[in-house]
């Protein structure tokens, strides 16, 4: 169906500045799979506007706000029922790549960012995100005039994470303008992917949590769900890798220093955030926190257009900044800068840094502001977005039935307490009103085991920073108290006192008044052990020592020298975020099948064993949009050419019809080629980032991801230092004949104080320096640690993986999102049975994964047997260690390194993610890979076959099973 533009001018009055009518335009697009309709919107605005140039009309335009203003007064949506195509016709024009680049050229020249003397790559970049940004602007709006009108119940995603990536070839893309846009900028001469290369990455994440969360906004829009995500707008990131002679260094993210042309900020949308204060209790009860340091919200927009879809929602991220009247300036003019700033500084850092350091005072604080300032600017704005669609009549009873909140992890937990605090001091509703509307309406995402991630905070410090929400978090666990102990009463008062230490949010924490004579407390031993507290007078209680004789305490002590016992510390009060989040919503999930059951057998069994009803699995996926159809577009155009068409892209069940091709010759020789001509890419890549010159004709072995030790980079490393250790002591013959030639390529972040995932990424780079420099070898082994790895440098290297490592302690990862990537893309996994692997290597075929190492129902056994001393390491994986304490790669020590493999017990000890009891069977399967790898039918049999299984890894899936099962939200179309 041919596309057309179509331009309404808004009758005056409607949307006019400065007594200039706004344009908008909307386009018929062609309808979607099962004949639903899908239209998608191809404008660019610029086009009229140059046309009214030449009419010598001169304008003054605004983006319309999409915000949920609170000062706004609208009508009530009920009668307000204004449709766009009333608007009037105004003009009609083709979506060419001369409009194109009429719009570039303009925002070139009228939205400058950069001197005008040269059209130059950053420049154009903008000027092109800008031309963009325009198209979606319209959408965007559109978008959300229809979510005011039709007041949907609409799902909020909450989370500390967006990994977002670069925009620009994604928006054109599902725009359906990247041909357009591409011959635009060749007619204003430059290239569509160096214009793209110039966009740094958002640096609004770390890993798997925040790329999710990316990929189920895409889904969202695509699939036309109501939808919005909240997150934070931090300003240097996480950090920018540098790796040098001495491993990891740390610098700053600049990607907002050339600004960012996809955000628009919405200086109307604000909203105060308070900190520390006191509560106070007025005469009826009723609670009031005041005093403290307030800071102010800013939101600022980022669109995320759907493909093929008029639908385009917002990521609304927070800024915050200190009133302006705070800087003092007679302090400041007195000569003490610092001091009169210093309240503005302490509202801005807030969102300086993803994941600040946490082992200082400060630090923990800091954390705790960010996570409490999502949510609270978060609830804010939807809280006014609810009461503006509701009109005259608010029902909060009806709240959970417009709103659903997802907490993605443990991070937003204070939306609970704080929507409570909301509803009962803000909104004036009882406590039991409130907590029904709250629990109906949150719901918790686990994405992980480790005890690190399920987040416990202080309680003395969150009293001190935010003491009303302590009020009612223990409030809220008074309740749960009483629901464990209705549940299962006092007669076994053992089981009872086990369920409350388990269940309950405050961890260390007396017993309310209520419940004081629950549990029986033991007698304190009336015994006394020091001659200072042993009168002549007192009593002399008998004891009997090893040897069997009765002796008074005074014999006992006799003659032997005075110990005056050290007290024993309290342990820290501490409240429970994971907890919480289980008590005060309705779903609780995991992301991968066999994550789930652990979450249900283990981490939250006696949640399980009182509300089963709660707990789901959500198996994580990712958007083929961006992890396919764009970053692999050689791959996509055989994937269309053989399944008939590009359904595959919305509907990815029809990925599974390559299996009855998988043994075609000319499909084949079209995948092998593919994949070749992305390996060439990340040839370059290679040479560019690290100065390494690959073979393209080499195996492309791949681990990225975030560097943790449950990751398990150190077997890799350790397996190939045991492959260059075989190859050293064979002929150059027999290397050839063995082994097949291998790049391996690492890519990941340690955090900043995470020292011993820090050793591991120098140990890789030590290892690196060595094997690729020794003339004996050449290209039958190379190692690479690609720096700085993020989602631009993933798009790059997963299209040109052949072999991918998933290779985690069992029972560990969550779920994994990267290995579905690279099965989307025809990559081959080898891993252990742990999160969606298992799921992976059941869609796939069990014979087309490589599966090793011990299973999650072993690991607690194989723990215990090495804590007795049982464990006998393999030949093999002492002979690595002996090789790399050799000096061999180097004059650094790696004893620190090494040693948390050794030893039965200790912290930092004794193998903890047995990487020496599945060293063997790890080894021995890197040896079927090499004979598979030989036998490029066979292995590019199995490369189809994984693509074809990954039809069930996409986050469009997933995000219909969270609209269905937890959030009770409907698509809306737009019309």
């Amino acid at each position: 169906m041919a596309t057309t533009w179509r331009y309404y001018a808004v009758p005056s009055g409607t949307e006019a500045v400065s007594g200039c009518n706004v344009v908008a335009r909307f386009a018929d697009f062609g309808h979607g799979r099962n004949g639903g309709g899908r239209r998608g919107i191809k404008a660019d605005r610029l086009m009229l506007m140059r046309k009214l140039q030449l009419r010598q009309m001169k304008r003054s335009f605004s983006v319309r706000n999409v915000s949920s203003e609170q000062q706004q007064k609208l009508k009530d949506p009920t009668t307000q029922h204004e449709d766009v195509e009333s608007l009037g016709h105004f003009d009609t024009f083709p979506p060419d790549a001369s409009s194109i680049a009429s719009s570039i050229k303009h925002h070139a020249e009228f939205t400058p960012l950069f001197s005008p003397d040269k059209f130059e790559l950053p420049m154009a970049f903008f000027a092109t995100a800008q031309s963009v940004r325009d198209a979606l602007i319209i959408n965007w709006n559109a978008t959300y005039k229809c979510y005011e009108r039709l007041n949907a119940k609409q799902a909020y995603y909450l989370s500390m994470e967006f990994l977002q990536g670069r925009a620009l070839l994604n928006a054109i893309g599902n725009l359906g303008l990247t041909g357009a846009y591409a011959e635009a900028l060749n007619k204003l001469g430059h290239n569509l992917e160096k214009i793209a290369a110039q966009e740094p990455d958002a640096a609004l994440g770390n890993g798997g949590l925040g790329r999710l969360a990316s990929c189920f906004l895409d889904s969202l829009a695509t699939l036309n769900y109501p939808a919005w995500g909240y997150g934070l707008r931090y300003k240097y990131g996480l950090f920018k890798q540098r790796i040098t002679k001495d491993g990891q260094e740390e610098v700053a993210e600049d990607w907002l220093e050339m600004s960012n042309p996809w955000e628009i900020v919405r200086n109307d949308v604000t909203y105060p955030i308070k900190f520390y204060g006191k509560v106070l209790t007025d005469s009826d009860g009723k609670k009031h926190w005041i005093g403290g340091e307030d800071i102010k919200a800013v939101a600022y927009d980022v669109p995320i257009p759907g493909y093929e879809t008029k639908t385009t929602i917002s990521l609304r991220l927070w800024s915050t900044k200190a009133p302006t009247g705070d800087l003092d300036l007679s302090v400041f003019n007195s000569g003490k800068h610092t001091q009169a700033a210093e309240s503005l500084y302490n509202a801005e850092k807030i969102c300086f840094v993803l994941y600040p350091g946490d082992e200082s005072l400060e630090g923990k604080t800091l954390r705790l502001k960010q996570q409490y300032t999502l949510c609270s600017a978060s609830l804010q704005d939807i809280i006014a977005r609810f009461e503006r669609r509701s009109g005259t009549k608010i029902k909060w009873e009806e709240f959970p039935e417009k709103v659903a909140v997802q907490m993605n992890d443990t991070h937003p937990t204070l939306c609970i307490p704080e929507l409570m605090r909301i509803l009962i001091d803000v909104k004036g509703l009882k406590w039991k009103e409130a907590w029904n509307i709250t629990q109906r309406t949150m719901a918790y995402t686990n994405h992980t085991v480790l005890p690190e991630a399920l987040e416990k905070w202080s309680l003395e410090l969150m009293q001190k920073l935010l003491p009303r929400h302590v009020d009612i978090i223990e409030m809220i666990d008074e309740e749960l108290i009483r629901t464990i102990v209705s549940e299962y009463g006092t007669a076994d008062s053992k089981l009872l006192e086990k369920k409350l230490k388990q269940m309950r949010i405050l961890e260390n924490v007396e017993l309310p008044a209520a419940f004081s004579d629950l549990l029986v407390k033991p007698k304190k031993s009336t015994v006394a052990v020091s001659t200072d507290v042993l009168g002549e007078s007192e009593e002399e209680e008998e004891i009997e020592p090893i040897g069997g004789k009765i002796k008074s305490v005074k014999e006992f002590i006799k003659g032997k020298k005075k110990k005056i016992p050290e007290p024993v510390p309290e342990p820290p009060k501490l409240v429970r975020m994971a907890n919480l989040c289980v008590v005060g919503g309705h779903a609780v999930n995991g992301v991968a099948a066999i994550h789930s059951e652990i979450v249900k057998d283990e981490v939250f069994n006696d949640f399980f064993q009182l509300w089963p009803e709660k707990f789901q699995n959500k198996t994580n996926g990712v958007t083929p949009r961006r992890w396919i159809r764009f970053c692999n577009p050689d791959l996509s155009k055989i994937i269309t050419s053989w399944t008939g068409s590009e359904d595959w892209v919305l509907n990815t069940e029809k990925l599974s019809e390559l299996r009855k091709f998988a043994d075609n010759e000319d499909l084949q020789s079209q995948w092998r080629a593919a994949k070749r001509s992305n390996k060439l890419k990340v040839a370059s890549l290679i040479k560019e980032k690290t100065g390494y010159i690959v073979s393209p004709d080499s195996m492309f072995d791949i681990q990225v991801k975030r560097i943790h030790e449950y990751k398990r980079q150190l077997l890799n490393i350790l397996g190939i230092v045991y492959r260059y250790k075989m190859m050293k002591e064979m002929s150059a013959s027999e290397r050839k004949k063995k082994f097949v030639p291998r790049v391996c390529i690492f890519g990941g972040k340690a955090f900043a104080t995470y020292v011993q995932a820090k050793r591991i990424v120098k140990f890789i780079t030590d290892v690196g320096a060595v094997v690729n420099n020794d003339p004996e070898i050449g290209d039958l082994l190379k190692v690479i640690f690609v720096p700085d790895y993020n989602v631009s440098v993933a798009e790059l290297l997963v299209p040109a993986s052949e072999l991918s490592q998933h290779i985690s302690t069992a029972g560990m990862e969550a779920s994994g999102t990267s290995n579905m990537k690279f099965a989307m893309n025809g990559c081959i996994l080898i891993g252990t049975l742990d999160g969606a692997n298992v799921e992976i290597r059941q869609e796939v075929g069990e014979d087309n994964f490589f599966l090793f190492g011990a299973r999650a129902n072993e690991i607690a056994g194989l723990r215990k047997e090495r804590a007795k001393g049982k464990f006998v390491p393999d030949p093999r994986f002492e002979e690595v260690k002996k090789f790399v304490r050799s000096g061999v790669f180097g004059s650094s020590s790696y004893d620190e390194m090494l040693g948390s493999l050794e030893g039965n017990e200790g912290f930092g000890r004794a193998d903890y993610f047995l990487v020496g009891k599945d060293f063997p069977d790890y080894i021995d399967c890197q040896a079927e890979v090499d004979e598979a790898y030989k036998d490029q039918k066979r292995w590019t049999r199995m490369s189809i076959m994984n693509t074809a299984g990954s039809y069930n890894f996409s986050s469009d899936r997933t995000i219909h099973e969270y609209a269905r099962d937890i959030w009770n939200i409907k698509p809306v179309e737009l019309p």
